[in-house]
């Protein structure tokens, strides 16, 4: 049985916080300056992490090694299990022509494509966001991009930029759900509190994504559109936390957003039209096609279809009886050999696992998948051959993926996460400025807003008492921060990177969003100081 003592390093804190930082250092040097392939930069990372948990704490070698096992494991499922699961569908659409179908379609509802990349990437990324969450609309949206003639690099990009204030609220509320049960706060106060906070990410948002795809001149010039969508999308998101329904938060956002942005497109038109350079062969996209051409309205239902399908799908499973039923064959168990204790000396529920198999969001993307393959006429050898052929499209991915798992889960059992979380905490009143820098840490390791919300949320409850601040507040920003390191996340990056053809090239990815992600992570860390404070403390519900 293996108890963390958090100063393991000659009894000092500070100390023990520098070692425990090497993994993370290491991880991002070789990412953003060295250039390594994510794969191997997050293999080489976890070997940090173990040796740090073995010599510095020090941690038995076998329980470091079934962590990182556990951590792997929980790498492929749920999270590639949505992932792979999700590009299937659209790889299907693609073998089929129905995906060209559905970009014609977007073209028409505007060829401009700085308004093509908000409606895609920040509403309807959005929407998979409160749907599934764990990369889906980063993968999803990233490949719809480069259907639409978007470059690989700013396909993927944008992609991930937008995928931030929808984070807090996705996978119909799971990572607020989570919160609540690590702090013993009410569920409502903090959506509620979240949703004072994110929502002014959601502002600023769209203009990002076109400050990305076309300079200050695009924002300018598209700048009603991008009014209409942030705002709209902020107000539904703050008004449905608040008053409404936390799990539909995002999903009620993202349709208000998208309907508001297409209303405006009726009566309302760029001066100019922006259209990027033709996709480069090999990325699944044929060229434009002219303005002129239609499909049959029945190729432009089966084009939609999938997606239609992954909505009808998601909703079905959570009706309560539906969603007993999917859960009642649900299976946890604690993972074999590994024997934890929390620095505190409570049994630590690190390595329980949990087997979802049939409730999780990977299956119930293989029924969506399976439902829509007689829509889009695609025959089982042809989809069989396309699932296989999407292993072998992310392989470097699902490498990255369960390597930086186990790099979090070693962090995690071994004590390091804590020793940070910890030691940031000792700032007093100033841990305002520095806890949604905890949230960002711990969503940029693990991936997650939900896993960093589990490590965190306790943590941040417990300095906020001592530091005589909200702990509704300082729970909150433990989420609204980690939205913002979704980005940055290597598993992110190497998701995005895979679905546009990327694979190798994360670094080049992480240097293009890390200001973006350091510059969003600022704005929050003021707004939640001025939340600690007498000038926003009216904010704090």
């Amino acid at each position: 049985m293996y108890q963390p003592v958090l100063d393991a390093v000659s009894g000092s804190l500070g100390l023990t916080a520098l070692f425990a930082a090497l993994p993370l250092a290491t991880l991002f040097v070789l990412l953003g300056v060295v250039r390594m392939r994510a794969w191997l930069a997050a293999l080489l990372s976890l070997a940090v992490a173990v040796l740090v948990a073995v010599v510095a704490y020090p941690m038995p070698v076998g329980q470091a090694l079934l962590a990182a096992t556990e951590g792997a494991a929980f790498g492929f499922f749920p999270i590639l299990w949505i992932v792979v699961n999700a590009i299937w569908v659209y790889n299907m659409t693609v073998q089929t022509g129905h995906f060209d179908v559905l970009r014609r379609s977007f073209a028409r509802v505007s060829d401009d494509q700085r308004i093509q990349g908000v409606i895609i990437a920040f509403c309807f990324g959005a929407l998979l966001e409160a749907l599934a969450g764990f990369g889906t609309p980063v993968a999803i949206t990233s490949v719809m991009l480069i259907a639409l003639g978007f470059r690989p690099l700013k396909a993927a990009s944008v992609a991930l930029v937008a995928n931030t204030a929808p984070v807090a609220f996705g996978a119909l509320a799971v990572p607020i759900t989570t919160l609540a049960t690590v702090t013993g706060l009410p569920v409502q106060d903090l959506a509620s509190m979240v949703g004072r906070q994110t929502p002014l990410l959601g502002v600023f948002v769209p203009m990002a994504l076109v400050l990305i795809i076309d300079g200050p001149r695009g924002v300018r010039r598209t700048l009603p559109a991008t009014l209409v969508c942030g705002t709209t999308f902020a107000v539904a998101q703050f008004a449905t936390s608040n008053y409404f329904s936390v799990p539909l938060t995002d999903i009620v956002a993202a349709l208000v957003s998208a309907a508001a942005t297409v209303l405006l497109l009726r009566v309302w038109r760029p001066v100019d039209t922006y259209v990027e350079a033709v996709a480069p062969a090999g990325t699944g996209s044929a060229e434009p096609a002219p303005a002129e051409e239609r499909d049959a309205p029945r190729e432009v239902f089966r084009a939609y279809a999938p997606y239609g399908v992954i909505i009808a799908v998601f909703a079905l499973a959570q009706i309560p009886f539906v969603k007993s039923a999917l859960t009642s064959v649900t299976r946890t168990f604690s993972w074999p050999g590994l024997h934890l204790l929390t620095a505190n000396g409570k049994p630590s529920t690190l390595p329980v696992f949990k087997f979802d198999w049939l409730a999780s969001g990977g299956t119930l993307l293989i029924v969506a998948g399976l439902i829509t393959m007689p829509l889009i006429g695609i025959g089982a050898r042809r989809a069989w051959t396309t699932y296989l052929a999407t292993y072998r499209q992310l392989s470097a991915a699902i490498v990255t993926v369960m390597a930086v798992l186990a790099l979090a889960y070693v962090m995690n059992a071994s004590g390091q996460t804590a020793t940070l979380g910890t030691w940031m905490a000792g700032a007093g009143a100033l841990f305002a400025v520095l806890s949604p820098i905890l949230g960002w840490i711990g969503v940029a390791v693990t991936g997650s807003d939900t896993s960093s919300n589990s490590l965190f949320g306790a943590l941040q409850v417990a300095a906020a008492q001592q530091a005589g601040l909200s702990t509704t507040l300082m729970a909150a920003a433990n989420s609204s921060g980690g939205v913002l390191g979704k980005m940055i996340s290597p598993q992110n990056l190497a998701i995005a990177a895979a679905a546009v053809g990327m694979s190798g090239k994360e670094g080049d990815l992480f240097r293009k969003v890390l200001l973006w992600s350091l510059g969003f992570l600022a704005l929050m860390c003021v707004l939640v100081f001025l939340q600690s404070t007498p000038v926003l403390s009216w904010m704090v519900p």
